[in-house]
Formats: C-alpha cells, sequence, structure tokens
C-alpha cells in the first residue's frame, strides 16, 4: 500500500507540473508575439528609403546591385557551399538554409570570379533575383552593457562588393538608438541618433540634424556609393584615407533611382530568430574565400554590432569628408588621389589574379636598373672632399657610405620628422575641432573644404619639415669635411640661421606648385619647376640668404642637369615615401598585422630613408656647383685644328 500511494503522488506532481508548464506557455505565448509584433510595427515606422547611383548602361558606371533577399540564394543551383578546411572543398550545389546551420567558417561560393569580376557577377544578380522584391532585414537588439538603450538595425544585403576590395557579398547597415528598454517603449519615442555602416566604420548623425534626410518624418535616406555600398548622408564624392572611412572616393553622385525596399524583421529572441531564419545561425562567410580585403563578408549574427548594439555605436564619427564641387580646390585636385587609389587597387588585383606579367615587368625594371648601374662610375666614392664633381653612381655611393658611417648623427637629424608628424597631426584634430565649434560647416562639402585646408597646412609643415633635414644634413656634412665635430642639435642650430629665407623659398614654391596643379594640362610644368628648384635649402643655407635669391640659384645649377637631378633626387623622394607604405601593405597582406602598422611603419621608414635622401641632394648640389663652376659653359665659335695637314 505505501508504495501504492507513493505512486499515485508522483503522478499526481507529474500532471501537476504539466499544467503548471502549459500555463507559462499559454501566458509566454501571447507575450513573446506582442513583443515581436511591436518589433515589426517599429521596423516599418522607420523603414529605410535607398537612392542608388543610377546605371544608365550595363556595366557602366552606377550600381547595378540592389539589397536583396538572401531567400533567393537557397536551392539555387549556381551557389556552392563550401569549406571549411579550404576553398575547393565541397559541401553542396544549391545550399538551403537549412544546410547553413552552425557552419563555422564554411562560405557560400557564388559564379565567377572577384578579381576579374567582368559583368558576370552583374548579370547572374539580375537572374536571380528576378521577380523579387528588393528587402532589408530589421533586427531590434538591446546591450547588456547599456541598459535601457535599444537598437534598431536594418541589414542589406549586396551580392558583389565592385569597389577597391572586390568581393563577393556584402552585408552593410544603419542602426537607430532609442532611449528605451524594449519596442514598445521605442514607438512611443523618437530615435536619439542614427549610424549609417561604412567601410570598417559608421558615421553619426543626431536625429534631426540637417545632414539626415527625412522622407514622411520616419523613414531615413541612405545614399549607397556606387561599387562600395558605403551608406552616406548626401549626394556627393567622398574622401577616404583609413580602414574606418575607406581607402579611395566613395561616389554616391546623382541621378538616383528611390528603392522603399520590403522589411523582414528577424525576432530579438534568439531562438525565434534562429526558427524563423535558419541562415541567421550561419557563422561562415557570404562569399568566395580570397586572401585579405578580397575575402567575402560574415553574416550579421558574428558581427560585434548584432549583440553589443550601443558599444559599437560610441565609436561613430562624426562626418564624412566631401569634395568641394567648385573652387580651384574642387574635384581637380582630388582626382589624383581618387584615380591613383583605384589604378593602384587594380594592380594589386592583377597581382593576386595573375603575378606573371607584373614579375616580368618587375625583373624588366630590375634589368634596366643593372644595365643603366653598369652605364656609370661607382668608385672611388670617398665621401669626403665634398666639393667635387662625382658621377651618377658615384653620388649614391658617397651618400651611402656617409650615411652608413655617421648613422647616429643622421638618424638623429632624421628623427626630427617624427614629432613633426606628430603635431601635423595634432594640428588637424585642433583646427577639425576648432571649425566645429566656430560654427563652419564640417559636414559633407564643408567638411572636404575644411579637410583640404586642414591637408594642404599639413603638407607644407611637412615640406618645412624636410626642408629643415636637407639644410640640416648640408650644414652636418660641410662641418664634417672641415673636420669639426658635429651633432643634430648643432646641424639645426646652423640651418636655422637661414630659416627666414628658407621658409620664404619654400613658401613661393608651394604657391606656384598648387597655382599650376590645380589644372591637369599646367602638372608638367609643375613638376619640371619641382627639379629646377629641389636645390633650394643648400642654395639658401650656403650662398643665397634671400627666397628669391636661393630658388634663381637652384634653377642654376639644374640648368642642363633636370633629368639627373631628377633620377638622383625625385626617384630617391618617391622610393622614400613609398617605401614605408609599400611594406606596411605587406605586411597587412601577408600577417594579421592591424592595419594602423601601416601608418606606424611608413613614418618610422620615411625617417630612415630621408637623411639619405637630403644626403643625396647635398652630394648633387655640390657635384653641380663645381661643374658649373670649373666647366666652361659656352661654346668656341670657331674649332681649331688639332693636327697640321701636310700639303703637296
Amino acid at each position: 500500500m505505501p508504495h501504492r500511494h507513493t505512486a499515485i503522488m508522483t503522478a499526481a506532481l507529474r500532471l501537476l507540473a504539466c499544467a503548471f508548464v502549459s500555463l507559462l506557455v499559454l501566458v509566454a505565448a501571447p507575450s513573446a508575439g506582442a513583443d515581436l509584433a511591436e518589433e515589426v510595427q517599429l521596423a516599418q515606422r522607420y523603414a529605410p528609403v535607398v537612392r542608388l547611383v543610377e546605371q544608365r548602361e550595363e556595366c557602366g558606371h552606377g550600381e547595378p546591385y540592389e539589397p536583396i533577399d538572401v531567400d533567393v540564394l537557397f536551392g539555387e543551383p549556381t551557389v556552392a557551399l563550401r569549406g571549411p578546411w579550404n576553398p575547393v572543398d565541397l559541401v553542396k550545389i544549391g545550399p538551403a538554409a537549412a544546410d547553413l546551420v552552425g557552419r563555422y567558417e564554411y562560405h557560400l561560393d557564388f559564379p565567377g570570379n572577384p578579381l576579374d569580376p567582368g559583368c558576370g557577377y552583374e548579370r547572374w544578380a539580375r537572374r536571380i533575383t528576378a521577380g523579387s522584391a528588393s528587402t532589408v532585414y530589421a533586427h531590434v537588439a538591446g546591450d547588456s552593457g547599456h541598459p535601457g538603450k535599444l537598437a534598431l538595425q536594418y541589414w542589406l544585403f549586396y551580392p558583389f562588393n565592385d569597389f577597391n576590395n572586390l568581393h563577393e557579398g556584402d552585408w552593410e547597415m544603419i542602426q537607430l538608438l532609442f532611449d528605451a528598454r524594449n519596442a514598445g517603449e521605442a514607438l512611443e519615442e523618437e530615435p536619439t541618433s542614427v549610424g549609417y555602416s561604412s567601410h570598417e566604420g559608421a558615421e553619426q548623425a543626431d536625429w534631426g540634424e540637417d545632414k539626415l534626410e527625412l522622407v514622411d518624418g520616419t523613414h531615413p535616406v541612405v545614399y549607397p556609393a556606387a561599387g562600395s555600398h558605403a551608406n552616406k548622408y548626401t549626394d556627393a564624392l567622398y574622401l577616404g584615407s583609413s580602414a574606418q572611412a575607406g581607402v579611395g572616393c566613395d561616389d554616391t553622385q546623382g541621378p538616383h533611382v528611390e528603392l522603399r525596399p520590403s522589411v523582414k524583421t528577424i525576432p530579438s529572441d534568439r531562438t525565434a530568430a534562429r526558427q524563423a531564419f535558419l541562415w541567421s545561425a550561419f557563422e561562415g562567410r557570404w562569399g568566395e574565400l580570397r586572401p585579405a580585403f578580397f575575402n567575402g563578408p560574415t553574416g550579421p549574427n558574428v558581427k560585434r554590432q548584432w549583440t553589443e548594439p550601443i558599444e559599437w555605436s560610441e565609436g561613430w564619427r562624426p562626418r564624412s569628408y566631401a569634395v568641394p564641387t567648385g573652387g580651384v580646390l574642387g574635384t581637380s585636385a582630388t582626382d589624383f588621389f581618387c584615380e591613383g587609389v583605384t589604378k593602384g587597387s587594380r594592380w594589386l588585383v592583377r597581382l593576386l589574379r595573375d603575378p606573371g606579367p607584373t614579375l616580368l615587368l618587375l625583373a624588366a625594371l630590375l634589368a634596366l636598373a643593372v644595365f643603366a648601374g653598369s652605364r656609370t662610375s661607382w668608385r672611388p666614392a670617398e665621401p669626403l672632399r665634398i666639393a667635387r664633381r662625382r658621377s651618377w653612381g658615384q653620388i649614391l655611393t658617397a651618400a651611402s657610405q656617409m650615411y652608413v658611417r655617421r648613422a647616429p648623427l643622421f638618424l638623429g637629424i632624421g628623427l626630427l620628422l617624427i614629432p613633426a608628424g606628430i603635431v601635423i597631426s595634432l594640428l588637424h584634430s585642433l583646427l577639425l575641432g576648432g571649425f566645429g565649434v566656430l560654427g563652419v560647416d564640417t559636414t559633407g562639402e564643408g567638411a572636404g573644404a575644411v579637410v583640404l585646408l586642414v591637408v594642404t597646412v599639413g603638407t607644407i609643415l611637412a615640406l618645412l619639415a624636410f626642408a629643415l633635414v636637407q639644410a640640416a644634413t648640408t650644414c652636418a656634412i660641410v662641418q664634417i669635411d672641415a673636420g669639426r665635430s658635429v651633432g643634430p642639435i648643432a646641424a639645426y642650430r646652423l640651418a636655422l640661421a637661414r630659416i627666414r629665407p628658407l621658409l620664404g623659398g619654400l613658401a613661393l614654391a608651394v604657391a606656384v606648385w598648387v597655382a599650376l596643379s590645380v589644372t591637369t594640362l599646367l602638372v608638367p610644368v609643375a613638376v619640371w619647376l619641382v627639379v629646377r628648384w629641389a636645390l633650394l635649402a643648400q642654395t639658401v643655407v650656403l650662398e643665397e640668404p634671400s627666397a628669391l635669391g636661393g630658388l634663381r640659384r637652384s634653377a642654376e645649377l639644374v640648368r642642363g642637369r633636370w633629368f639627373r637631378v631628377a633620377s638622383l633626387v625625385g626617384l630617391g623622394a618617391v622610393l622614400a615615401l613609398a617605401a614605408g607604405p609599400l611594406l606596411g601593405a605587406l605586411l597587412i597582406l601577408l600577417t594579421d598585422a592591424p592595419l594602423s602598422l601601416l601608418n606606424l611603419v611608413a613614418g618610422v621608414v620615411y625617417a630612415l630613408a630621408m637623411p639619405f635622401v637630403a644626403l643625396t641632394t647635398a652630394f648633387v648640389y655640390f657635384d653641380a656647383r663645381v661643374r658649373g663652376e670649373l666647366e666652361p659653359r659656352g661654346a668656341a665659335e670657331e674649332l681649331p685644328a688639332e693636327i697640321e695637314l701636310l700639303s703637296g
């Protein structure tokens, strides 16, 4: 009997437990449904308006890709699921969304080669999206580290990223912030701010700020840049020179095609989200596996902003820099930068896609350098007795020997460039912040005008620092040649005695350069003048105590030797400027080093290389001066006979 009573009690307890669980389900289910309904309502209220750059002809300028419904990828026989061990391991052709669940470091592979896209991706995307509506995915998310704050995100997926970093698939997003704990409370409030994703960062706007354009009072307008899909607030050409802002030029200029994408809301509840959108459990890449920044992107669910949206928003930048559309510092002044980055990116793509032609070109250039080197004499190259004629090769050898023998001296002189770079960076920050405080427009084109002014000031300061390095280096080797001891501080003290004419000559040269280079037609003239004035620092500290006199004397010394001076000084300066960024870029491509390493490496290499360029310039100066004073300039009117001819 006791056993029977125990069994009855156990059964009763089980029935009670089941009833309690059922009651919880009945109570919780309507609550969860109500939460999702409020999230859907919130997502519909603030759905973005997307204005794409119009593409008027196939494969022409503009944006051919719309934000798509990713469901068109699933079951599609031209899409493959691969990985995770290498790019060619095939899991399935035409994978379903369920096949992506829990796949860590696998990747989707679309038809085509992202490093040689041609029109293939454009035509493929048009085929698979036929009859499908443009779509964005909404997601409401809180942040455990910031209670009382709520984020409403809209995720946009593009089939291909046709920018400098070519890659299959591209996830972009915009995010609205609310002072609310849930969607229900957010429906009673206005957003506090908005963030538009742009490359590795995002740009912020306060709700109601002038640069934020709204349709019907609640729908933010977003301008995705053609190719990169970096989200912008206005219609303009934007400059970027960092990982956060992108490296290159983002173009959102019209005419535009306006889209009102369909909104699909991913529940904030993780379990419900995975049931409704199986692909939200994919932990791989939405595009082909490729090296470095040509890799396909990860999905929203593995990004930091998915789980820490408020924390992520604290790193948003306040502005982007648009190129002014008018004035002498307008678009013509930035064409070189935009085209240079684009061509450099395409060169890198060609190198990765087919290294053969690039290696052949490098081999040809190396052979040409060896041939040119064999046509000049390199020794004797004793660097002392500086006032003497030297061949092209002897100048380089003498500069190298002087640098090595007096490395502490010239490294000390070059170290000025490091604090100078810090001062320039601080000045940039102070000027940009100061313009905002003074009420000067620092958004859109206003920001572009300000940043161009700041860059101009920074460039002048950098040139001044280099001119001081040149002057100090020249003073140092004159003291060494005279048998006197000299250190970096003493060398700079001697150079600073002529700082006023040096600064004046540099200012005149920069003014002429700017005036000529704003028009493409006169850029060759500007380059010609730069080489003619390359010996300004040496002439000022050793001969001419005036700005105009220094420029005239430099031009006189270079006359008849332009290519010689250009090849020694110009090539050396270009290599010194390029060595740091190239080395930093190689480290980033070949290692897991952060992108910030680029600036550090470039600064150090620049500081080490510029004293050598200064030494080379000094030896060029002494060679030109000696040749000018010892070799006759004019030609004889009549050549005399050198042997007598017997007659008769």
